[in-house]
């Protein structure tokens, strides 16, 4: 009998193509419905993750720095007119000029004028205003208090301490007003006082000195400007003759060269570079004649010029061809035993070892030569390599000497220019009245204005919730496990049948007590069971899950004394051949049964096992055959299920686990009905879906869902899952209750 519509409703494949990977389909609840639900399953986490961020805020608050405010107020009108020429003070211009009062604004927050500040309060020269600020890589800059190498880290020094101070600095406009608020925030209030009225000051400074050609202040300035760079000029002068003569740097004086185009001076060179320049050149010329003196060397002593022109060569070479010519003419006639035939050749071996020794004079003579370009070519390189060493250091000890040249080299030429500007000006200059004016000082602040403890607090507060639902959120998109009932139907798309809760300690001993959750929750299994077919409980049907270990085999011994105590002939097989279980769960041997009728066994009889429940009757698994799926696949399973069914009420298949193996597709065609055991809190929706899917494909009747080992507790938190079967030959048993 086909009851797949009876056991899987319409709905059931589309659910699975529906749910996706949230496994539920919530597009009828309220999103603050679906929040609430959500923040109450993970409580927890969130109130953890706020008190978290409350303790963190807190403890940041207190370990926090205090900080004090100074504010100092300013008048800036726009630009006047001048009080000699009779000119009105007062601004010409009814309207707000807002693009003059952004320049002032963006010139009240400039560099120059911070570093300004930082110079005028020498705060550059102050390690506590660094250590104070936070101030990184400034260590090297000072030494127990003391500033070391000034000199050459002035600018740096300057420049980091003008971006402290514009990083605590801030400018807020009055709105439909000329004023302006100056603020700066430091641990100091005395600093924090001292920096904005030195602001103040050093902007009205800084005005005044962009408009000195029409203010009597301006030339002021410019008179004092000239007299500190005077000495500045002469500082600088002493400084760099003081270093060139402690450090021996003598360099001759550029020439004036008269061009098209103007005079122009050459730059200083040095002697050390002309010596070197002169001592490379003689170098070369002594390399190449050491390479001309080698190549002569190695050609033959008589091949050499020297030899050929040599004179005693020639007249001994001239002599012994006249005896060679001589001695031939003379063995034409005669033997070579003849005496003036033997003095003649005594004659020519005298004349070859006299030409042999001159020849060799000349070999000595161009060995000497190129051993004396050898040993001057090393003394030239010796030379040359000593003063290129020099040179190089010369080099190193210039580098402070260039800085010192152009430090009085700029403050001459800073000097001539406003000597040149000073002059320009004239004696009757105008007097400019300054347009900005300091309305309020700054005054010693009393009380911190940071940090604020509620303020952090609530941010802390706000960031805690925010993470914190958004850990929850992400929990729940991590949790892949069944932890309701509900998500029974709503992930995998069966019938939820019942529900086993979570029993600590063996769970086959609350089944002998009718009164116990575990035998109330197999009644109601059996109850639900017998409303998936037409005619009641399956006559025949079997158990099985995603895996091992999810309670199948104590599942299926539930029903099966379940509805043996209904006064019903239930036989309970042990369908798991290769790690059977139910043999240890009723007590008995488990040698032979299932596998011995499968292979050719037709002892039906032999085989069914008493148990001391009134109509329960067993058949275990029997020994491990080699090939499971073989033995199921054959026709005697069928045709063992057909004879068991006239002798029994209903038949009860503990199978095998779904993934792995194809066992439990086998087994599960043979029955009316399959029930489908998952684990809570610990089988993966997917790999579920993935058995269910497996099912469905083999033509096999799902009869519903039971979801084991519930834990109200823990529903919806997750936990890690164990993917895989590891179910194979030779392993151990599955435990009772454990299967």
């Amino acid at each position: 009998m086909n009851n797949l519509e009876l056991a899987r409703p319409a709905s059931f494949g589309r659910t699975l193509d529906k749910r996706g990977e949230t496994g539920s389909d919530h597009s009828t609840t309220p999103f603050v419905t679906q929040l609430i639900a959500m923040l109450r399953r993970r409580k927890w986490i969130v109130a953890g993750t706020i008190a978290g961020a409350l303790i963190l805020g807190l403890g940041i608050t207190l370990l926090m720095t205090p900080q004090y405010d100074a504010e100092s107020t300013l008048e800036i009108r726009r630009e006047t007119g001048n009080v000699a020429e009779g000119q009105n003070t007062q601004s010409q211009f009814a309207a707000v000029d807002q693009e003059f009062y952004n320049t002032q604004y963006g010139l009240l927050k400039s560099r120059t004028l911070a570093e300004r500040v930082a110079t005028d309060l020498r705060l550059f020269d102050n390690p506590a205003f660094f250590e104070m600020m936070g101030a990184r890589g400034t260590e090297a800059w000072f030494d127990g208090g003391r500033v070391v190498q000034g000199a050459s880290t002035r600018s740096q020094r300057i420049r980091k301490a003008g971006a402290l101070l514009l990083d605590n600095f801030d400018v807020s406009a009055q709105r439909m007003s000329r004023l302006v608020t100056l603020t700066f925030t430091s641990p100091d209030p005395d600093l924090s006082r001292r920096v904005v009225d030195a602001w103040a000051a050093g902007f009205i400074r800084l005005t005044l000195e962009r408009r000195y050609e029409a203010s009597s202040y301006a030339r002021r300035f410019l008179e004092s400007r000239l007299d500190q760079l005077r000495s500045r000029i002469d500082q600088s002068e002493r400084l760099l003759v003081a270093y060139a003569s402690r450090e021996g740097i003598v360099n001759l004086p550029g020439a004036t060269v008269s061009s098209p185009q103007g005079t122009v001076t050459t730059p200083e060179r040095s002697l050390l570079a002309d010596s070197l320049a002169q001592l490379n050149n003689e170098l070369d010329r002594a390399r190449a004649d050491r390479i001309q003196a080698e190549s002569r060397l190695g050609s033959a002593a008589g091949e050499v010029p020297e030899a050929l022109t040599n004179q005693a060569i020639s007249g001994l070479r001239q002599q012994r061809a006249q005896a060679a010519a001589e001695y031939a003419r003379m063995m034409v006639q005669f033997e070579p035993d003849y005496p003036p035939a033997r003095a003649l050749q005594t004659q020519i071996e005298q004349l070859d070892r006299a030409i042999a020794q001159e020849e060799r004079r000349v070999g000595n003579s161009l060995e000497q030569t190129y051993r004396a370009a050898v040993e001057r070519e090393q003394r030239l390189a010796s030379q040359v390599d000593a003063l290129r060493s020099q040179m190089l250091d010369q080099r190193r000890r210039s580098i402070q000497y260039n800085i010192l040249q152009r430090d009085a080299d700029t403050n001459r030429q800073l000097y001539d220019a406003l000597l040149q500007r000073y002059k320009e000006i004239g004696i009757a200059g105008g007097v400019g009245i300054n347009n900005i004016s300091i309305v309020d000082p700054a005054q010693l602040p009393t009380r911190p204005s940071s940090p604020k403890l509620l303020f952090n607090l609530l941010l802390a507060l706000i960031a805690g919730s925010v993470l914190g639902i958004g850990g929850a959120a992400a929990m729940e998109q991590i949790d892949r496990g069944i932890n309701d009932p509900s998500d029974i139907e709503g992930a995998l798309g069966t019938p939820l049948l019942g529900t086993i809760p979570k029993i600590t300690g063996d769970p086959l001993e609350p089944l002998a007590d009718r009164k116990s959750t575990i035998s109330e929750a197999a009644i109601s299994l059996m109850t639900s069971l017998s409303f998936s077919t037409d005619h009641g409980v399956p006559r025949s049907f079997a158990v099985s899950s995603t895996r091992p270990m999810e309670g199948k085999s104590t599942i299926a011994y539930a029903l099966a004394r379940s509805l043996a105590r209904s006064r019903r002939r239930v036989l309970l097989i042990d369908g798991d051949l290769r790690a059977p279980s139910v043999h240890h769960i009723v007590g008995i041997g488990n040698e032979g049964g299932l596998s011995n009728y499968l292979a050719g066994n037709s002892e039906i009889d032999a085989l069914l096992r008493p148990t001391d429940h009134d109509g329960l009757v067993v058949m275990t698994a029997g020994p491990q055959p080699p090939s499971a799926s073989e033995l199921l696949s054959s026709d005697r399973l069928g045709a063992l299920l057909a004879q068991l069914a006239e002798r029994f009420d209903h038949v009860v298949i503990d199978a095998p686990p779904v993934m792995g193996l194809a066992d439990a597709l086998l087994i599960g065609n043979r029955v009316e009905g399959l029930v489908f055991v998952v684990q809570a809190h610990r089988t993966s929706r997917d790999m579920a879906r993935s058995a269910i899917e497996r099912l469905v494909s083999a033509n096999v009747t799902l009869l519903g869902s039971i979801l084991t080992r519930w834990d109200s507790r823990r529903a919806h938190y997750g936990q890690e899952y164990e993917y895989g079967y590891g179910y194979g030959y030779g392993e151990a048993a599955e435990p009772a209750g454990g299967a």
